[in-house]
């Protein structure tokens, strides 16, 4: 069987460490403050990135770059290995079509090259949480074939659900109206949110009040781990810079679900752009998304 490698994007969000314990290749992802570049070789601190969002400077952001993931994947296959790429949701992104497109020029130019894209339909800690499943598959003696038939029969049952603590951030992205982000900030509305089937960042309900807010995660996840209790020995969990909240929904899950394991990570800036400071999101397997 020949030896492959995991490949994933910076949107999966995973630590660093996680990322280089398991010898995992990142595609970048850019973002964009003030006309200068950031998400490759130069980056900026994670707590700095959403300061400047919080005192109102407004990123951009940018898919993966096709020389980028071509060079990326061409110098793995040259090492010898077959690639298993899980991608950032086609719907929100252009980079999965980006490596799509780049792993089939290239085993149309080089036969002996297998690459396989991933469409994970995920975001975030979700498609970290996907990538974490292919690790512990890989760990456990599977093949890339097989990790690959798992993943796609079992990705719809990764669940994401979150909640946003600045709706403007969401008027910005076209998730909501600019009426429903003024209206909404001024009677403290939380919307409670998904990725849906397709992908997509779809609203389930508003609550009123942050700490509501956070508990409604919890009874959403009360509910959809029904059956799944097994498959849950860890639960991811990422946050906008705010650590004491996501510290706080891990303590809730931890006492009414029995649930011991965590990982817990920051939105990346990314996805941040989008979500804003004050994001958190949850991540588990479920009966249902």
């Amino acid at each position: 069987m020949k030896e492959f490698i995991i490949t994933t994007d910076t949107t999966c969000d995973l630590p660093i460490e996680y990322i280089e314990e398991h010898n995992i290749k990142v595609l970048p992802l850019y973002y964009s403050f003030d006309n200068t570049v950031y998400g490759d070789k130069i980056n900026l601190d994670i707590k700095e990135f959403y300061d400047k969002m919080r005192s109102g400077n407004m990123p951009t952001t940018m898919a993966v770059n096709p020389d980028t993931a071509r060079n990326i994947f061409l110098n793995l296959a040259n090492e010898g290995y077959d690639i298993l790429h899980i991608a950032f949701s086609s719907p929100l992104s252009g980079s999965c079509s980006v490596a799509e497109t780049v792993a089939r020029d290239l085993m149309e130019e080089r036969p002996g090259i297998k690459i396989k894209v991933i469409d994970s339909l995920c975001a975030s800690l979700g498609e970290g949480l996907l990538v974490h499943k292919a690790v512990m598959m890989k760990k456990a003696g599977k093949s890339m074939d097989e990790i690959v038939s798992w993943l796609e029969d079992n990705k719809l049952n990764l669940c994401h659900i979150f909640t946003v603590d600045d709706l403007h951030h969401l008027r910005r992205g076209g998730r909501i109206s600019k009426t429903t982000a003024i209206i909404g900030s001024l009677i403290n509305v939380k919307p409670i949110l998904h990725v849906n089937n397709e992908g997509r960042l779809v609203p389930l309900n508003n609550v009123r009040g942050r700490k509501k807010a956070l508990i409604s995660l919890v009874d959403l996840m009360e509910k959809r781990i029904e059956g799944f209790e097994n498959e849950n020995d860890i639960v991811f969990i990422s946050h906008g810079d705010c650590l004491e909240d996501a510290n706080y929904l891990a303590s809730m899950i931890k006492q009414r679900l029995g649930i011991e394991n965590f990982l817990i990570n920051y939105v990346s800036p990314t996805i941040g752009s989008h979500s804003g400071p004050g994001t958190i999101a949850l991540f588990f397997m479920g009966n249902s998304r």
